[in-house]
C-alpha cells in the first residue's frame, strides 16, 4: 500500500503535464507525427544539460541553477574551434576538451561557494550564473579582439572590438548529428523514421551513442566508492562525516561533474542549432533544464536517470504541441508567452508540491 501511495505521488507531476499534452493535441487537432519530428530533435539536443542536474540533486544540493557556468564553458570551447577552423567531429571533440578544464575550474570555485552557503545553494546558483554572466560579456564584449586574438572578422563586430551577437558555427555545424554530411555517398550518420508513409523524426546515431555512454557512465558512476558517498552525503551530511567521508570534497566534486556535463550539453545543443547567440544561449539553460527533470519525476532531493530521460521526452514535446496549437487556433503571438508560463510554472508547482510532501511527512513524523 506505501509503495503504491510513493508510485502515484511520483507520477503526480509528469501526470499533470501529460494530460496538457494530450490536451494540446487534442485543441490543437495536432497529427502525432507533426509532433514527434520536432520533439524527437529537442530530445537528442537537450537531454545532457538535462543529466547534469542529476549528480548535483543525489549530492543534496538541490537543483543547480550554476549549470550556466558550464555551459558558459562549453561556448567558450565552440568559440575557440569556430576561430581556429577546425571542423566536423574533430572540431566537437575539441571544443569538449577546451571546455572541460574551464567547467571544472568553475566548477571547483563554485563548490567552495555552495560550501560556504549550505541550504541555500539554488538561490546562490541563480544569483552566481547572473554574476558570472557579467564576467563573461566583459571578455567577450570588450576583450574579444584587441585582448584575445580573433582570427575571423565576420565574429568580431565591425569595430573590431567584441564578438557579434550572432555567430554561425559552420566549422562544427551538425558535426555530431551528422558527421559524414560532408562526405556524402547518401547516409550522413542519421536515421530517419518513416512509418507508414510518414516522416516521425530522425535518430542522430552518433548523438545517441553517446547519450548512452553517458547515461551508462553515470549508472556506473552512483555504484563507485566516490559516488556511494555523494549518495550517503546528499541522504545525511552529519552522518556521512561522522563515518569519514569528506563532505565537502564530495560536495565539489558532484558540482564539477555538472559543469563538465553542462558544457558538453551545450556543445551537443549548438552544434544541432548551427548557431550560436553569443551573449544569450546560456542565460536560460538551467531554466529548461530543471524543468524538464522536474517534469520527469525528480524532486529536489531524489532523481533517477528515468525522470531525466522522461522527462526530457514529456517537456519538450509539451513545448512543441503547446506552440504548434497556438499556431493551429491563430494565436501564435501567444506561443512565446505560453512557452514561458509553462518553463516557470513547472519550476513553481513541481516545488510547491515538493514542499507540501515535505511539510506532510514532517507532520507525521512528528505525530
Amino acid at each position: 500500500m506505501r509503495r503504491t501511495q510513493e508510485l502515484w505521488s511520483e507520477l503526480l507531476v509528469p501526470g499533470i503535464f501529460l494530460c496538457i499534452t494530450i490536451a494540446a493535441i487534442a485543441i490543437g487537432e495536432i497529427p502525432i507525427h507533426a509532433v514527434t519530428s520536432d520533439a524527437l530533435e529537442r530530445v537528442f539536443r537537450n537531454l545532457v544539460l538535462v543529466l547534469s542536474l542529476m549528480i548535483p540533486i543525489v549530492a543534496g544540493l538541490g537543483l543547480n541553477f550554476g549549470i550556466v557556468l558550464g555551459a558558459m564553458a562549453g561556448q567558450m570551447g565552440l568559440l575557440y574551434v569556430e576561430n581556429g577552423e577546425i571542423g566536423g567531429l574533430g572540431g566537437i571533440c575539441v571544443a569538449v576538451a577546451c571546455s572541460i578544464p574551464i567547467a571544472m575550474l568553475l566548477g571547483y570555485l563554485t563548490g567552495l561557494l555552495f560550501n560556504r552557503a549550505r541550504g541555500k545553494e539554488m538561490v546562490t546558483g541563480l544569483i552566481l550564473g547572473f554574476f558570472a554572466n557579467g564576467f563573461y560579456q566583459l571578455l567577450f564584449l570588450i576583450l574579444a579582439g584587441p585582448v584575445i586574438p580573433i582570427n575571423h572578422p565576420r565574429m568580431l563586430l565591425p569595430e573590431g572590438i567584441g564578438l557579434r551577437v550572432t555567430v554561425e558555427l559552420r566549422s562544427v555545424e551538425r558535426g555530431l548529428d551528422s558527421p559524414l554530411e560532408a562526405v556524402g555517398g547518401g547516409f550522413s550518420g542519421s536515421v530517419p523514421l518513416d512509418i507508414g508513409g510518414r516522416f516521425w523524426g530522425e535518430i542522430p546515431l552518433l548523438t545517441l551513442f553517446v547519450l548512452v555512454v553517458i547515461c551508462l557512465g553515470l549508472w556506473f558512476f552512483f555504484r563507485t566508492k566516490l559516488g556511494q558517498d555523494i549518495r550517503a552525503v546528499g541522504q545525511d551530511p552529519h552522518v556521512a562525516e561522522i563515518a569519514g567521508i569528506r563532505v565537502d570534497r564530495c560536495r565539489i566534486i558532484a558540482i564539477m561533474l555538472s559543469m563538465v556535463l553542462a558544457g558538453i550539453g551545450q556543445i551537443i545543443w549548438l552544434q544541432n542549432m548551427t548557431v550560436m547567440n553569443t551573449f544569450g544561449s546560456h542565460e536560460q539553460v538551467g531554466f529548461y533544464a530543471i524543468a524538464a527533470i522536474l517534469v520527469g519525476g525528480a524532486t529536489v532531493t531524489r532523481v533517477r536517470i528515468w525522470n531525466a530521460i522522461a522527462g526530457t521526452i514529456l517537456f519538450h514535446t509539451m513545448l512543441v504541441a503547446v506552440s504548434t496549437a497556438m499556431m493551429r487556433v491563430e494565436v501564435t503571438q501567444l506561443g512565446e508567452y505560453f512557452r514561458q508560463f509553462f518553463l516557470f510554472a513547472i519550476i513553481g508547482v513541481t516545488l510547491a508540491i515538493y514542499s507540501w510532501k515535505s511539510k506532510k511527512a514532517g507532520e507525521k513524523l512528528i505525530q
